[in-house]
């Protein structure tokens, strides 16, 4: 399992909760199970987040790998002109 640190408003929805834990072996499944798991999120997700693995932001993760021990921070995903 990863622990996943989440963004200020998705801790809103999920009252509070500063992070969680997921099994996932890349950055796609765990969006995906984030989703699955934690409805609330969906619509957050759908609107895009980044990804920091390890210190490193990745802004299209897809398959990007996570390893149990990965630090894994979600980020609302950033837009601009």
């Amino acid at each position: 399992m990863v622990k996943v640190h989440l963004w200020s408003s998705a801790r809103s929805v999920l009252d509070g909760a500063e992070s969680l834990e997921l099994e996932a072996k890349n950055a796609r499944e765990l969006l995906q199970r984030l989703g699955a798991e934690y409805p609330a999120l969906q619509p957050q997700i759908e609107k895009g987040v980044a990804v920091s693995i390890d210190g490193i932001i990745h802004n299209n993760p897809s398959f990007q790998p996570i390893d149990d021990d990965s630090e894994i921070f979600l980020l609302p995903r950033m837009a601009g002109g």
